[in-house]
């Protein structure tokens, strides 16, 4: 019995925090849920910043479109459980989950088991992001630091610092060089 109360104390917990947050639950924009299962130990020390090399999108309509397009060529052809990403965020400036908060994404080789990575819908080479997808992205880390899954002294970095890629784009890149807790990693 008092197991039981546990788990559903901690899917309370969960649930409260992504919605707290604000985040579109995968199973609100795929219509089913996460495959996922490996837990992700929080509060994580690392928020990976990506972009998606996808189009833009700037309504729930075509942002949803475009990362269900991201999840089925994450499941059939790269293999993966699911889609990658920890968090996706359109120009809308709305969050959608992908591994979430409480699950172990596919984001970061060698960093998927100790940090989330919040990947802006579009290509950020030569651009920035919505001052709304901009904005959504403080919020869902500060929603993180204050819900305690992201720690308080986190590290923030853009994929290319981490892989060999030019993730999040050199526009999006240059922009979270300014970012409070941006860190240089060799």
């Amino acid at each position: 019995m008092i197991g039981y109360l546990l788990i559903v104390f901690a899917f309370k917990i969960t649930n409260a925090a992504e919605s707290e947050c604000g985040v579109m639950p995968i199973s609100q924009w795929s219509g089913e849920d996460s495959r996922r299962t490996a837990v992700l130990k929080t509060p994580v020390q690392l928020v990976v910043i990506q972009h998606t090399v996808s189009p833009p999108c700037d309504t729930d309509q075509v942002c949803e479109s475009i990362i269900r397009g991201i999840r089925v060529h994450h499941i059939v052809d790269l293999e993966f459980t699911d889609i990658g990403n920890s968090f996706l965020i359109g120009g809308n400036g709305r969050v959608y989950e992908g591994a979430g908060w409480h699950r172990v994404g596919a984001h970061t080789r060698g960093y998927n088991d100790k940090a989330i990575s919040i990947s802006f819908i579009g290509n950020f080479i030569n651009e920035i992001p919505t001052p709304e997808a901009l904005q959504a992205a403080q919020d869902l880390i500060a929603c993180g630091v204050n819900s305690k899954l992201i720690a308080e002294d986190y590290d923030l970095v853009g994929h290319r610092q981490l892989s060999a890629t030019q993730s999040p784009g050199d526009s999006l890149q240059d922009l979270i060089e300014t970012w409070p807790h941006w860190k240089k990693y060799d």
